[in-house]
């Protein structure tokens, strides 16, 4: 099955305590179903220190779940659906299914 959801995509989350905010995917991770989004999902790790960084708290993005977040529609800046669409040429690109608009091609 192709993804739905890709590495640098636009998206919005739906559910959770940054619902609302809206980031770049940083990485996606099929078999646990989650992503990784930019600037969302905040958590604080505890680091040791290392010979080429000091140790102390360090903020970082936590993964999410995918059924949490939604591609954001490109004509309208809302969230969508993707959906799938062979061109004439036989090109397989994403489609946002609020706009019709192209994702990616």
């Amino acid at each position: 099955m192709a993804a739905k959801i890709k590495k640098g995509d636009k998206v919005i989350v739906l559910a959770g305590k940054d619902k609302g905010k809206q980031g770049e995917v940083l990485g996606v991770f099929p078999q646990e179903g989650r992503v990784l989004v930019q600037g969302v999902n905040l958590v604080k790790r505890h680091e040791r220190q290392t010979q080429t960084s000091a140790g102390g708290i360090a903020t970082r993005e936590a993964k999410l779940d995918l059924s949490n977040i939604a591609y954001v529609d490109p004509k309208s800046g809302e969230a969508t659906r993707v959906g799938f669409k062979v061109l004439e040429d036989g090109k397989k690109v994403r489609v946002a299914k609020a706009s019709g608009e192209v994702i990616d091609g």
